[in-house]
């Protein structure tokens, strides 16, 4: 009788495509990485996940939706004003036209893989509003349900199709490199001491954001933003990593990671009022509770510190609550809240990250072999603060042309077929040491909603003697990507969309303009204390 074989033995995991490396390898198993799998078929892909396939992922948690100009009236270049709008001055205006643009063919694709949108009576998409959109143009499901939909179609486009292999269970740590060509990642199985070496003819890196770098956060575990610090290791520019958007409207009740709160209940009327029932957003923005994130997050977090901050939703959408926002009520009535009849407690809490690697309109990074997409990567669509809703648009626009590039480069496989198309293992469970613990809670007290030149300072010292003294793949990219956050939020001497600083609280106008960082550059700022001290 002859044993099955290991799926976590390093020589199962070989490429199965026709001769030789030849997949695609695509990290992440969120809404970029899946929508670029099934763009490239039946081109050979494989993807690496350390989660099983669509948990762990940003994407599932949205309830918003996904923005497209699709309703009578709107237009793309509407959109495109919007977006551009709400970024603060530095959004790449080009790229914002050209996502925009494309977004009602991404909805068409998301129908065809089975996304069950809202419809009215009609049959006609229903169309919901968020802040600082002009119109009526978020796509949904089931009210909040939309992210979990997506995805869940998505899995399962995936899971038929013969082209993509998923991995599951192995947690990329490293690119593999030959000069500045990236040719695979190395990664290691989940309760496994051995790395793996997955060798492919491209890499796309689609591996989520940053927000578990934070103690409080609305993002899942596995949002610590490894994909940043592998790509920065390999030495890609990086750009815009000072923004990082705080959702106002996390629902404070001690979770990690914590619910979110949709601002959907909001745009139906939903109140921001402080411990005296006074309207947190009254006199602050002339849009009031629908101001944008940036603004309405700091007005939550001044309350919070002065006694607590709830979303009031009692008159507005009472009795609905349970069938209009399933999601959030779940959430509400296991913390012992009854959103019908009670304020919800929030907080803010980090939720997305403008900042990435930079890429082109086609998702190429500076390095030969990589690109990038969904919130791992800065295409220039946000800017300085995310506009609602356009994330799971960015993710699906840039798979696309990611896509689209990467078969007009490479020549097509003999047709072949593949054998054994995925491995399965655990999903992965890091542990929060100390040195993660102190690093979480450095990231909240001064890389947070409000910063400052200290806190800054101290937080960069931090994150450098954390990476110096990690002694494992995890602890050091978290430490890493911390430490470019840091440094970019520290040269960013303005307050600007999602960056806010209380010693530079004004926009300097000589300032609007994208910024980018290195590894070796933000290295070189945390080896000066070291320098000075020893000389």
């Amino acid at each position: 009788m002859t044993d099955a074989p290991d799926p976590l033995d390093p020589d199962a995991l070989a490429p199965l495509s026709w001769a030789g490396v030849d997949d695609v390898v695509i990290v992440g198993g969120g809404l970029a990485g899946l929508f670029t799998a099934l763009k490239l078929a039946p081109r050979p892909v494989t993807i690496v996940t350390a989660a099983p396939l669509g948990d762990g992922a940003s994407s599932a948690w949205a309830q918003g939706g996904i923005a497209a100009a699709v309703g009578l009236g709107d237009s793309a270049e509407s959109h495109a004003a919007d977006t551009v709008a709400a970024g603060a001055g530095i959004v790449d205006e080009a790229v914002a036209r050209l996502m925009t643009s494309e977004a009602p063919a991404r909805i068409a694709d998301l129908l065809a893989y089975g996304v069950p949108f809202d419809r009215d009576l009609e049959g006609k998409l229903q169309l919901s509003r968020e802040a600082a959109h002009s119109e009526r143009r978020i796509v949904r499901v089931n009210g909040d349900l939309a992210g979990r939909a997506i995805m869940g179609a998505l899995v399962a486009a995936v899971r038929r199709t013969p082209s993509i292999r998923v991995l599951e269970g192995l947690a990329a740590e490293e690119l593999v490199t030959e000069g500045r060509f990236v040719v695979g990642v190395v990664a290691r199985p989940v309760g496994g001491a051995k790395p793996v070496r997955i060798i492919g003819r491209a890499v796309v890196l689609a591996s989520g954001g940053v927000g578990h770098l934070y103690a409080v956060t609305t993002n899942p575990v596995e949002a610590r933003g490894a994909g940043l610090a592998m790509a920065a290791e390999a030495g890609a520019t990086l750009a815009d990593l000072e923004f990082v958007q705080f959702h106002p409207t996390a629902i404070a009740v001690g979770r990690d990671p914590a619910p979110l709160a949709t601002e959907a209940l909001r745009g139906e009327g939903a109140v921001l009022v402080d411990h005296a029932g006074r309207r947190i957003m009254e006199g602050v923005h002339p849009d009031l509770d629908l101001a944008p994130r940036d603004i309405v997050a700091r007005a939550v977090f001044e309350a919070v510190r002065n006694g607590g901050a709830f979303l009031d939703a009692r008159h507005k959408v009472g009795e609905r609550f349970p069938s209009r926002f399933p999601t959030v009520y779940a959430a509400c009535m296991a913390a012992s809240v009854d959103p019908v009849t009670q304020p919800i407690p929030v907080a803010p809490a980090a939720h997305y990250h403008m900042g990435g690697v930079l890429v082109d309109a086609n998702g190429r990074s500076s390095l030969d072999g990589l690109w990038v997409c969904g919130e791992t990567a800065s295409t220039g669509a946000h800017g300085a603060n995310r506009l609602a809703s356009n994330s799971l648009l960015e993710a699906v626009v840039f798979g696309a042309r990611i896509a689209e590039d990467i078969l007009g480069l490479l020549p097509a496989p003999p047709a072949a077929p593949r054998v054994a198309p995925s491995r399965a293992a655990p999903a992965a469970t890091p542990a929060d040491g100390a040195a993660v613990a102190e690093l979480r809670r450095t990231m909240a007290d001064h890389v947070g909603v409000v910063r400052n030149a200290v806190g800054l300072g101290r937080a960069v010292e931090t994150f450098a003697r954390i990476r110096r003294a990690a002694n494992d793949a995890d602890t050091r990219n978290m430490a890493t990507t911390a430490l470019l956050i840091a440094v970019a939020a520290e040269r960013r001497r303005e307050s600007r969309g999602g960056h806010f600083r209380s010693d530079a609280p004004d926009a300097v106008p000589a300032l609007a303009r994208r910024s980018l960082l290195t590894l070796d550059d933000a290295l070189g700022r945390a080896e000066a204390p070291l320098a000075q001290a020893a000389s």
